[in-house]
């Protein structure tokens, strides 16, 4: 296998090229740190999309909000604002540091895109503004609607039969498709969502009382994705949700970024030169984490960390980010498996786009292991009462990661972090969670439980 040529060279070849590779290979929990990466001010220089970009978004999703008010009573007291929590987890900081023997200098919080109305994920941001704004293409070329209207118009027979004559499709596994299933549906399209074999069933049977039809693979994520692109390019009236090549969905997560400040400032946490912002964000193709990275350094600059973080059987970004080949390599080509309970990270082909805009932005990626996911899962239940699904829990591993490991402590260092380390504010990204049926989330529970036993 070592011998097997992927782009010119033998994983042997990048073995050497690249000493980390041999752990990732071998399925073996590691921390990357970025050197390519750059000040804010020189980086941005190199990429297309601008502050101006993530604004318009904003505004769009305000207009937006009197409909998803009326259509979506949840969101009737933010006013129909999508947006989640951020909450300090002091007892599950305690407990991180005890049963891992690591001090976790600095604060811990949790911003709960778990508990996000309408699709409980990260992907109720990006998704769910990506059919907005298709929505809103389609209704003003075909003079229904201007941008002075009050959107709550759309919650009307006239507008459900008007977006009657279009589809939309995706491919998905799972949460994006959660999120474009129920929003494209409830506009009055027709919805096709393409599920890997990685998707939960009970995400699948969601879509289907939704009306959304939803198309299995026995494959992964790249061939859900390949067919909806099938789809699509055979029927005029068909929009496809890329989540690989992704500027709508990109702008819609980073619009987090400046709704984050705010909630930061309310809970009086400081984020400047001296008391810096790391971020982990668990990561699949990339879209979510990458918009919301994007976000975060155009609104705090030099002063946000963000690390990506990935399952040890799918760790598609280190590998694209690492290698700077990007989404011309997969993991599979690599020889790993792609297979983890982490199901909305289970992807062996990273964005080009995400991984391109971000090389010279993102502080680094680190990989954990399926395992770790449902221990800490389990902990966080028990220690602050928030439930979230295993993928999100990748987020909650990073401070361990970064204290733990020599490349960690080398980036602290090299940044001249060491002296202000105490004064860091970790936000570990809950990417979902809220909408797993009980009976599910309890077997999580247990089964973390029962991995604590054995391996800690």
């Amino acid at each position: 296998m070592r011998n097997k040529v992927i782009q010119g060279k033998t994983i042997k070849k990048w073995e050497e090229n690249y000493p980390l590779m041999r752990k990732i290979v071998s399925i073996d929990e590691v921390f990357w740190t970025n050197s390519k990466y750059e000040k804010f001010a020189d980086a941005i220089k190199k990429i297309s999309l601008s502050k101006k970009d993530v604004e318009e978004a904003a505004e769009r999703l305000n207009r937006f909000a009197p409909y998803i008010a009326k259509v979506f009573p949840e969101t009737q007291k933010n006013h129909g604002i999508i947006e989640s929590p951020i909450v300090p987890i002091p007892n599950m900081q305690s407990k991180i540091e005890e049963t891992y023997k690591q001090d976790i200098l600095g604060q811990l919080l949790l911003k709960c895109d778990s508990h996000l109305a309408i699709s409980g994920s990260i992907k109720a941001r990006g998704g769910i503004y990506e059919v907005l704004k298709h929505a809103e293409d389609l209704a003003i070329e075909n003079n229904m609607l201007t941008e002075k209207d009050d959107y709550s118009i759309l919650d009307s027979d006239e507008f459900r039969k008007f977006f009657s004559q279009y589809s939309i499709a995706v491919g998905s596994t799972g949460n994006l498709g959660l999120s474009i299933g129920i929003m494209s549906a409830q506009l009055g399209f027709k919805v096709y969502v393409h599920m890997s074999a990685d998707a939960k069933q009970w995400k699948k049977d969601l879509l289907r009382s939704k009306g959304v039809t939803v198309v299995e693979y026995e494959s992964d994520y790249s061939k859900a994705v390949e067919e909806g692109r099938k789809q699509a390019e055979a029927d005029p009236n068909m929009y496809f949700v890329d989540d690989e090549n992704l500027t709508n969905l990109f702008l819609g997560y980073a619009v987090a970024a400046s709704r984050l400040k705010r909630q930061l400032e309310e809970i009086n946490v400081v984020v400047d030169e001296d008391h810096p912002l790391f971020v982990y964000l668990p990561c699949g193709v990339g879209g979510g984490p990458g918009g919301v990275s994007f976000g975060l350094k155009l609104v705090f600059k030099d002063n946000v960390h963000c690390f990506f973080a990935e399952p040890t059987h799918s760790p598609c970004m280190v590998i694209g980010l690492m290698t700077g080949l990007h989404n011309k390599v997969s993991v599979q080509d690599f020889g790993i498996d792609n297979i983890t309970d982490a199901d909305g990270l289970a992807v062996g082909r990273a964005s080009g786009f995400v991984g391109k805009t971000l090389e010279n932005l993102i502080s680094g990626s680190y990989t954990v292991q399926d395992e770790q996911l449902y221990i800490l899962l389990s902990m966080l239940s028990d220690s602050e009462n928030i439930q979230l699904e295993p993928s999100a829990l990748a987020g909650v591993y990073g401070p361990i990661q970064l204290f733990r490991d020599e490349a960690g402590q080398k980036y602290i260092e090299s940044h001249n972090l060491k002296d202000k380390i105490n004064n860091v504010s970790h936000i570990a990204w809950a990417t979902g969670g809220s909408m797993v049926p009980k009976n599910v989330m309890e077997a999580y529970i247990e089964k973390g439980k029962e991995l604590s036993t054995t391996l800690i």
